[in-house]
């Protein structure tokens, strides 16, 4: 019994997933394998029947069609106006987006799911649309032909010879609520395409003999039926839960290389089917080379697609840099655990003096257990191009010139000097080749190592080949001679530029992960907000050399952004922060997807933006500025995402410490608050229990006592209701200095006389004790709130009388000590250890000593009086007397009197 006991952690998992899908909408699809089966009928008829059972419908938009029967079921149902958009003169009707989410129904209609909105529209894909309704917890209805997945569109090209352009990524069909597949006979669809039901009779005739030929309809149900099936099972894998941990898990993780070659994207849709068929993870590598920024536009732009394509479908999305792609293929495979790599065909060619292997050689040879699988296609031959570059200044400039016409001068004289000394012609030669190797690796740019090799070819033909001081020559091996010298001088050139490039990207990988780990470092020291954002701000610049906007979050709210500047850019107000800006950022916010610049969402706006958050919460938005048509690279693109994540960590660590902090503050409140109602509830009881005691038996039986007695009741009364009195003064005071609205009234006051008023206010009980008060300066003024301080010296005074047995010595003195006037209280009780002199100050703590009567008090006194003592500058300490006793004293600062005063 115990190994079928679900584990609790999958079964919290699945109750989370469960929670968070309840607060989102649910999508039901509609699914047909081509138009005319009835999807927008069905689901119109589900809609009636959904309205019938008192849910609130409304359509959004259903594609007029004409086609009586299906325009007959929108009858009776709410319908929203369409958007109007204005496109090139030409008026299009587009779902309004907004309008659905200001109405929020329960159920929204919402046809054609993979329709592609005009330009001008929030969202550039509907269905970009619907997951915005889904978000605001409206529950949809769509239709969907299966062409329209993209990981099926090379498989439906290749039957029907039709690329369908308007796709959908398959999450949204794997995530959907219900998928109800729409089916009838390929005949029965025919019938009803020649009868005009589906579109106009001249028009079904050329779709007959085109996309809808019999056996391309029978072809498309067959997929149909088979993805509807997967989909089944996937689901139903995921909602069993297993009975032993990893019972499902088969360890397949597929991997694909990203490229600009156009047959790319069939390589990808061909992984994403893989991965599904095999449940595994799919991740897909870009290899970035030196050359990856010299490609073409056009290369660049396929790049891009390509990209975007895999993440649609899923892909997780990693990449390296390096000038071996088999080998950081191999690496990257071994690191993360590939099991199966797919890849098209390679374009390697072999060089005439040495040939190279293919890339599937290769990976075979490096990763030898690792499957490869290659993906065929029929397109011609992919060559990646470059962009052709005109020589740039940098590659002609002057100081490499200087250096390399020095660099051949001082071969030459060396050369000059070999010759007198009687050495070969090979040892010169050997001058001006490490010459050229010299030049190659001090100068940028090939030219210069092309142009020394061939002027030192000259040189060498001109100075030291006879007869010299001319271009001619009389051996006939000279010529041999030169061409090996000209050959082994590119050679040598053209290696030593490749370590240079090489030292480059090697240098530029160092500095890319120095950034990551620099900002995982700084942002792990950051002590708040302000430090996060700052050391977050420097990294970011570092990594993207571009400006930026950062909007923090507070109270579910974005705040004002917060703008960066790379150190030579030139500042410009209004980047990324209008209004407009603004709404982009805001949506990014409540919808936690990247929208802006290069994405499906508000394509128009001047900035990328993406949310900084975890699973769960964005605590804020980045709008990047790119100029029309730029991009992130994807290196520069994964190095982003992972500081977010670290800037998002960094902005989650600190509110957890900040709520932390909170919390322990609420808990101290709360035990201070519970501390003092114990204290007022135990030690209010006893004097009001007296006096209230005390009045009754003066009450009924005021005649049969005595005078004596009398008095002694009144007195106990009195002293009682003045205990009761100074315990009151103290808490009001605790709750003025609490709420810092003490007002604290300072003036010089005489010391003597100070002390003489508060004698006039202690216990009565001091007169049990020997009470004396010593001032030897009667002009020491002090700078002080006289009230306050009375205050302080009842207090402890009357503590030294509390703690104190009868009948023993309590002295008040004051003197001055340098520019400080010090007022100290001793007795010669028993003493205070000093466990007990580390807390004497603290708030309601009282201490057990024996001598102390029976109400023990609240332990506010002598707190009080250390924050009355410090708010005037001062210190308050207690220290032993000798040969026995406490002394507690303080400072206040001395006032000088002047000659007038």
């Amino acid at each position: 019994m115990e190994g079928n006991r679900p584990n609790p952690d999958e079964l919290l998992a699945k109750i989370s997933h469960t929670e968070k899908k309840k607060e989102k909408g649910k999508l039901k699809i509609f699914l047909g394998y081509a138009a005319g089966v009835g999807k927008t009928y069905a689901m119109l008829d589900a809609a009636h029947t959904a309205k019938k059972l008192g849910i609130d419908v409304v359509v959004g938009y259903v594609e007029p069609h004409q086609r009586p029967d299906t325009s007959a079921l929108l009858k009776g149902l709410e319908i929203l106006r369409p958007l109007k958009v204005d496109y090139k003169g030409i008026i299009l009707n587009e779902f309004d987006l907004d309008a659905a989410l200001a109405r929020k129904p329960q159920l929204m209609i919402v046809d054609e799911l993979a329709h592609t909105n005009a330009v001008g529209c929030r969202n550039t894909k509907r269905y970009n649309d619907v997951e915005e309704l889904l978000m605001a917890g409206i529950d949809v209805y769509t239709t969907i032909n299966i062409q329209h997945l993209e990981s099926l569109n090379d498989i439906v090209a290749s039957i029907t010879q039709v690329v369908v352009k308007e796709r959908i990524p398959d999450r949204i069909f794997d995530n959907a609520e219900h998928v109800e597949l729409v089916d009838i006979e390929p005949d029965e669809l025919i019938t009803r395409l020649n009868e005009g039901k589906i579109y106009e009779r001249t028009q079904a005739q050329r779709a007959l003999g085109n996309f809808f030929a019999r056996d391309n309809l029978v072809a498309l149900r067959e997929i149909a039926l088979r993805r509807t099936a997967d989909r089944v099972n996937r689901v139903a894998e995921q909602n069993r839960l297993p009975a032993k941990s990893g019972e499902y898990y088969t360890g397949e993780h597929i991997l694909i290389c990203l490229s600009s070659s156009p047959s790319n994207a069939k390589v990808i849709r061909t992984a994403a089917r893989m991965a599904n068929a095999f449940h595994a993870a799919f991740t897909a590598l870009f290899v970035e080379t030196p050359n990856t920024k010299e490609l073409n536009d056009e290369n660049r732009s396929r790049l891009r697609t390509n990209l975007k394509l895999a993440e649609q479908l899923g892909a997780k999305i990693a990449t390296v840099y390096g000038e071996d792609i088999p080998y950081q293929i191999s690496e990257y495979a071994k690191a993360s655990g590939i099991s199966k790599i797919v890849i098209g065909r390679s374009n390697n060619k072999a060089h005439l003096f040495r040939p190279k292997n293919s890339l599937v050689e290769r990976l075979a040879t490096l990763a030898p257990n690792v499957d490869v699988y290659i993906i065929p296609d029929t397109l011609p031959p992919f060559r990646t191009k470059t962009k052709y570059k005109k020589p740039q200044i940098p590659e002609l400039n002057i100081w490499d010139f200087v250096k390399t016409f020095g660099i051949l001068l001082i071969c030459t004289l060396i050369g000059l000097f070999f010759t007198k000394l009687g050495f070969n012609e090979s040892n010169i030669i050997t001058i001006y080749i490490l010459g050229v190797l010299l030049i190659s690796s001090q100068t940028n740019g090939r030219f210069y190592g092309v142009l020394a090799s061939v002027i030192g070819v000259l040189l060498f033909n001109f100075l030291f080949i006879a007869p010299t001081f001319t271009f001619s020559y009389y051996s006939p091996e000279y010529p041999i001679t030169f061409f090996v010298m000209l050959v082994a001088s590119l050679i040598t050139s053209t290696l030593t530029m490749q370590v240079r490039n090489q030292a480059k990207a090697t240098a530029k990988q160092a500095h890319r992960t120095e950034i990551l780990l620099e900002a995982n470092r700084k942002l792990q020291r950051a002590k708040n907000m302000p430090d996060i954002i700052s050391k977050a701000s420097l990294q970011l610049l570092k990594l993207l050399d571009k400006p930026f906007a950062l909007y923090l979050v507070h109270e579910d709210t974005l705040t004002e952004p917060l703008t960066f500047y790379p150190p030579k850019e030139n500042k410009q107000e209004d980047i990324c922060t209008d209004a407009d800006e603004h709404a982009v950022a805001s949506w990014v916010y409540k919808n936690r997807k990247p929208a802006g610049i290069g994405t499906d969402t508000l394509p128009g706006a001047k900035a990328f933006y993406l949310p900084i958050r975890n699973h769960e919460t964005v605590f804020a938005v980045i709008g990047i500025a790119l100029k029309s048509g730029e991009q992130i690279e994807p290196f520069e693109r994964s190095l982003l995402f992972a500081i977010l994540n670290e800037i998002a960590f960094a902005i989650e660590k600190y509110n957890l410490n900040e709520a932390q902090k909170q919390a322990s503050m609420e808990s101290e409140k709360e035990r201070l608050r519970a501390n003092l109602l114990r204290a007022i509830s135990h030690d209010l009881r006893t004097p009001l229990t007296s006096i209230s005691g005390n009045a009754s038996v003066l009450l009924k039986n005021e005649n049969q006592i005595d005078s004596a007695g009398r008095n002694k009741l009144y007195q106990d009364i009195y002293d009682d209701s003045m205990w009761l009195i100074n315990l009151v003064e103290n808490l009001l005071s605790v709750t003025r200095i609490d709420n810092g609205t003490m007002n604290i009234q300072m003036q010089p006051e005489l010391v003597d006389e100070i002390i003489t008023e508060a004698m006039k206010h202690i216990t009565r009980k001091a007169s049990e004790h020997h009470l004396t008060v010593e001032v030897p300066d009667d002009l020491l003024m002090a700078y002080a709130d006289a009230r306050l301080i009375i205050q302080v010296i009842i207090n402890i005074v009357d503590n030294a009388v509390q703690y104190t047995e009868p009948g023993s010595s309590i002295q008040v003195r004051a003197f001055r000590r340098e520019n400080m006037a010090v007022i100290e209280v001793a007795d010669n009780g028993n003493g205070i250890d000093d466990e007990n002199k580390k807390k004497l100050f603290d708030m309601f703590y009282t201490s057990n000593n024996a001598s102390g009567d029976n109400r023990r008090g609240l332990g506010l006194g002598l707190s009080l009086c250390k924050s009355i003592v410090n708010a005037h500058g001062g210190e308050i300490y207690v220290k032993d007397n000798v040969p026995k006793g406490s002394i507690f004293g303080f400072t206040l600062h001395v006032r000088e009197v002047a000659n007038h005063e």
